[in-house]
């Protein structure tokens, strides 16, 4: 492991990777939307023979082409930096996340780039069962790429079907279905997934009217209208349940960045659900004694009810965590921190006497140290943190994040229910204040989705991999001004991309469906 990282070097990596993970998400959600609601509407033409509904597909399989292609441009650029800025990270676990990202890559990606060519350019040269097939084929590719990517983060979050090799200094895959089927990845594919469904639903929602209000194409904006609220309230609902799903999960296997994201410092039995709430700026530490919170209002045993499925189930707080000694769901004893970080420090002490031994020939002596070692390297990563207050996340940013979150996920839904029946009603055309209320709803979408990345990201700092793997012992021994240069280089590229991209779709929106559509409509 890399000694001594100056933390300016640590700041800077993880702000470069933060930017292009940023930038990366404006452009995947989009595409997992947009990749079913142009398979609905190819579909509906392959059942009706409408030509109107064809054109209605073509349209949004341009804009889904605009933006899948700068997506993939950023993702190249995403993945390089493990080998770049994160060299020891990819060194320790590299034989295990390097396995969902080849398959990604060799599966997802090439199943994708072989689809979408007869997606675009096989219009009335394929038939149109072998055209639809393609369509569907592309949006499955851009889903299954996303499994694999999100199968990756979810190992970092809940690492499982491994085990660590002192003899190689690697952590190597034991149960490859154990690490693609975790509990967390599932939890965390549907959630992620759903979450674009919606984004989708939203954009499609806003751009149809936005052709309401300049009263042209109404015909195709009706139509897409209809599709994206039904579409985008099945999404909404399911994000809802994938939501809770998530919550529970992260109770069991990262209580720390639960209690980060409920400001909750003191646990106990029937513990409240934050639902309105204030947070003290005067807290700065978590044994300062100072209140967390200026305002709060709780829903009663609701936090206790989401995180261990009974209204009177214990839920630990950040100083619980902090200091141990409550009981476990298993019956034993939580450590405490302290305990934690001492056990860690002694597994790292056992390698390195293994490794000595092993070198010396010192059977013996090897194998008691190899035991040591695996007694303690559940707590490997704690041998890292010098301060107990480094385990704790920012409060403010999880706690308001995820508010944030929650609430433009349940505003979605009452949106998306009001929207469907105005259309149903065929009232929506002449409702303009509607048409205004879905285009401010576009950029909320990508809000909401930026937040939920922020907690699952900060909310286990400081852990690159929970309790495995500390952010500080991750890093590459590159030079900080190096970092500082390509985060500029980087912050350049993808703003002039995202500039290119929306300036083109912009273009495409305000040219409109084919000329067959505005003479039919």
């Amino acid at each position: 492991m890399v000694e001594n990282i100056s933390t300016s070097l640590i700041d800077w990596s993880r702000a470069q990777f933060a930017l292009t993970a940023m930038y990366h998400w404006i452009f995947v959600p989009l595409t997992l939307g947009l990749a079913v609601i142009m398979g609905i509407m190819e579909t509906v033409y392959y059942k009706t023979g409408d030509e109107k509904w064809k054109q209605t597909a073509k349209f949004w399989m341009k804009l889904f082409g605009i933006n899948f292609a700068i997506g993939v441009a950023t993702g190249i650029i995403l993945e390089f930096q493990f080998g770049t800025n994160w060299s020891n990270y990819s060194w320790l676990v590299g034989d295990i996340f390097g396995a969902p990202l080849a398959i990604e890559g060799i599966l997802a990606f090439f199943m994708e780039a072989t689809f979408i060519a007869v997606m675009f350019f096989g219009w009335n040269k394929v038939g149109k069962g072998f055209h639809l097939a393609s369509t569907w084929l592309t949006g499955l590719g851009a889903t299954i790429s996303a499994w694999w990517i999100l199968v990756a983060n979810a190992w970092m979050q809940h690492p499982v079907g491994m085990a660590f090799n002192p003899d190689t200094m690697r952590n190597e895959m034991q149960d490859f279905f154990a690490v693609a089927t975790s509990s967390t990845a599932v939890v965390k594919f549907f959630h992620t997934v759903t979450s674009g469904w919606i984004l989708g639903a939203l954009f499609a929602a806003g751009v149809s009217c936005y052709f309401l209000l300049k009263k042209k194409n109404t015909g195709f904006a009706l139509r897409s209208i209809k599709v994206s609220a039904a579409f985008g309230l099945v999404a909404s609902l399911i994000a809802l349940a994938t939501g809770d799903s998530s919550g529970y999960d992260i109770a069991k296997h990262q209580p720390m960045k639960l209690a980060a994201v409920e400001g909750l410092y003191e646990g106990g039995n029937g513990m409240g659900l934050t639902a309105v709430g204030i947070l003290n700026p005067g807290k700065e530490s978590y044994d300062d004694g100072e209140d967390p919170f200026l305002l709060k209002m709780d829903i009663p045993c609701m936090l206790s009810l989401l995180a261990t499925r009974e209204a009177d189930g214990y839920v630990p707080g950040i100083n619980n965590l902090i200091e141990g000694g409550y009981t476990l769901p298993d019956g034993t004893k939580a450590l405490s921190a302290e305990e934690k970080m001492e056990k860690g420090r002694e597994a790292i002490a056992s390698l390195a006497a293994y490794r000595k031994a092993v070198k010396e020939n010192d059977t013996a002596a090897a194998q008691a140290h190899r035991a040591t070692l695996e007694e303690n390297m559940p707590y490997f990563g704690y041998g890292y943190i010098k301060d107990k207050a480094e385990l704790i996340p920012n409060v403010p940013l999880n706690f308001y994040a995820f508010r944030i979150m929650v609430m433009l996920g349940g505003l979605f839904i009452v949106y998306f229910i009001v929207m469907l029946f105005l259309a149903m009603k065929k009232k929506i055309e002449k409702m303009r204040w509607m048409h205004y209320i879905a285009l401010a709803l576009i950029p909320l979408g990508y809000i909401a989705g930026q937040a939920g990345w922020i907690v699952a990201e900060t909310g286990r700092q400081p852990w690159t991999i929970q309790d495995m793997l500390p952010v500080s012992a991750a890093i590459s021994g590159i030079e900080t001004s190096s970092v500082k240069i390509t985060f500029f280089i980087f912050l350049l590229l993808f703003t002039v991309m995202l500039a290119a991209g929306i300036t083109i779709m912009c273009k495409e929106i305000k040219k409109g469906p084919e000329t067959y559509e505005q003479k039919q409509d």
